[in-house]
């Protein structure tokens, strides 16, 4: 009897297993101009709110947006980096590649994601952009909101605060200058998006990985909320942005973190 239910325990979290539904990271849509890009985001009721060059390089440019699905949602707490998603026009391989708002919006979302919310600004995107396909970076559904790259790596909430105390907006602003991207008022926070053109910055580790053609993730996003300024831990949001690296890849770029978290410190002196 005890044999015949343990069988039947493993069966069901094989099948569970089996059965749970893939969510891509990215999404690929055919290629079209960053001006057709924005005015198609723009007509399907998308805003857009800075676009740069990511790694200083023309051909990844990314162009950030959101709508008021978006923002309600990251005007939670801890939520603001939900705020955003985005698009990278690759001029080089001819292609459009989307962050998927089902994966990113579950993954900074947490307990507080909503399906419907991610699928309504889907429907968006389809709509500016025909069909849209899954990438092969993907996780189980029921992964996202619980991934770590493997054990004692940090989790979604393990953030790094990298400046505390007043001011720290126009510390900000007055420091990263030209290199802000886009700014998103999301209920009491406030997201950056910050380029990182330093000499172990974006273009680095980036490029480390061979990751050119997934760095719709960046750029690099910092949240000011009350006295605190916090980031996504890098082994954290490199990790869920490629899912799909490996030990030998991820060890490639084992001194980035301590770069992004010095360079973002280093903005609020």
């Amino acid at each position: 009897m005890k044999k015949t239910v343990v069988t039947g325990l493993v069966t069901m979290l094989i099948g569970a297993n089996l059965f749970a539904e893939k969510v891509s990271t990215y999404e690929y849509a055919a290629f079209q101009n960053a001006n057709d890009v924005k005015t198609a985001l723009t007509k399907n009721g998308l805003q857009v709110v800075g676009e740069y060059d990511a790694m200083q390089d023309p051909n990844y440019h990314v162009i950030a947006y959101t709508c008021p699905t978006l923002t309600k949602d990251a005007s939670k707490k801890d939520r603001a980096f939900a705020g955003v998603q985005k698009v990278l026009v690759n001029t080089k391989d001819k292609e459009l590649v989307l962050t998927n708002p089902q994966y990113f919006l579950h993954a900074f979302m947490q307990d507080d994601f909503q399906k419907a919310h991610a699928k309504k600004v889907n429907t968006k995107l389809a709509n500016a952009f025909g069909t849209l396909k899954n990438s092969q970076d993907a996780l189980d559904d029921d992964d996202i909101a619980g991934y770590h790259f493997m054990m004692a790596m940090p989790y979604y909430e393990d953030m790094i605060e990298v400046a505390k105390g007043e001011n720290l907006k126009e510390k900000l602003e007055k420091n990263a200058a030209k290199n802000i991207v886009f700014t998103l008022e999301a209920g009491d926070a406030t997201l950056y998006g910050i380029a990182m053109p330093t000499e172990k910055g974006e273009k680095y580790y980036v490029s480390e990985i061979k990751g050119e053609k997934h760095s719709a993730f960046l750029p690099y996003m910092v949240m000011v909320e009350g006295d605190t300024a916090k980031i996504l831990h890098p082994k954290y949001y490199l990790a869920i942005s490629y899912p799909n690296l490996s030990m030998g890849e991820f060890m490639s770029i084992s001194g980035t973190p301590g770069n992004i978290e010095e360079y973002f410190t280093s903005l609020f002196q």
